[in-house]
């Protein structure tokens, strides 16, 4: 072979080297040192820690609970309520000084009854038959109820919260309070708290003293925990009433009609003649112009606090 053959062929494999050489140039990360060591961080791979350096070194992944489904569905947002669940009532309603039912302002609609139902809770039919009633209408009421009842039929409790009533105290033996000591006006309140609350994980805050009778130290009691304190101002007698009395339904349409007011607070109790009666009275109320308040928009001393 010729010298200019020779010299032709080495400068061939010069450039052959120079040019794979060219692209092993390390790709070097902000801050790393230049170096043989480097070489590594080429690789695709090698930019993502592995097990042994994750907990060193964070992840920039996003983790796969914050990504959204390959459905294509966003995840839900942390603040979103639950599915079902309801929205706070508004307070719109204010008790007066003689227990009527009364807007908080003029916005609120006055043309309004409160529906009550004391001494209970008796009976699942009878339960189940008022709130019957009272879904057809579209209305809520307060359940007043007595200790001793709820203690020997905690599910009679049960089934009013889960029907949507809304449940009031009544003191647990039913008996007169206005001249009773403290301590026992305090106790005969306080134990229904605690048995509404065991019960159904609720504490009342509406208080009506049996026979309408709490007196000064029935109405302290109540405020010391937070109840509004009230009796009646619409009476349907359904108490007077005897087993044998013919037309009770209907002398019950019209005791309340009698006495019909805007803002009426209307008493009645858990009676087989007042379950039947009241349909046709709710009917007679919405045909004179009255809808139904619900207890949870009327101001309590609880919800002052």
């Amino acid at each position: 072979m010729g010298k200019p053959t020779a010299a032709f062929l080495l400068a061939a494999l010069l450039l052959a080297s120079c040019s794979s050489e060219g692209g092993s140039t390390p790709v070097q990360t902000p801050g790393a040192s230049s170096g043989p060591a480097q070489t590594a961080a080429a690789s695709p791979s090698a930019a993502l820690p592995t097990a042994s350096t994750s907990s060193a070194v964070p992840s920039v992944l996003p983790s796969t609970s914050s990504v959204p489904a390959a459905s294509g569905l966003p995840s839900p947002s942390p603040s979103q309520e639950p599915a079902g669940a309801e929205s706070p009532i508004p307070i719109q309603y204010q008790m007066n000084s003689n227990y009527d039912i009364k807007p908080v302002d003029g916005n609120a609609n006055k043309k309004v009854v409160l529906l009550t139902f004391d001494d209970g809770p008796k009976e699942a039919a009878m339960i189940n038959t008022i709130f019957d009633t009272l879904d057809k209408h579209q209305a809520k009421a307060i359940f007043f109820v007595n200790g001793y009842r709820v203690k020997e039929h905690p599910e009679l409790l049960k089934l009013i919260q889960e029907r949507g009533g809304i449940i009031g105290n009544h003191s647990w033996d039913h008996i007169v309070l206005k001249k009773k000591p403290y301590a026992e006006v305090k106790k005969q309140i306080e134990d229904v708290q605690k048995i509404v609350k065991d019960v159904t994980g609720e504490t009342p805050v509406f208080f009506r003293p049996p026979h309408g009778a709490g007196g000064d130290v029935g109405k302290k009691v109540a405020a010391e925990n937070g109840l509004l304190y009230m009796t009646w101002s619409n009476g349907s007698l359904d108490w007077t009433m005897k087993e044998k009395e013919a037309g009770k339904p209907d002398k019950i349409v019209k005791n309340v009609t009698n006495q019909l007011h805007a803002g009426s607070n209307i008493l009645m109790h858990e009676l087989p003649w007042t379950v039947e009666a009241l349909d046709k009275l709710l009917t007679t109320l919405e045909g004179k112009g009255y809808s139904f308040v619900d207890p949870r928009s009327i101001k309590t001393p609880a919800a002052a606090n």
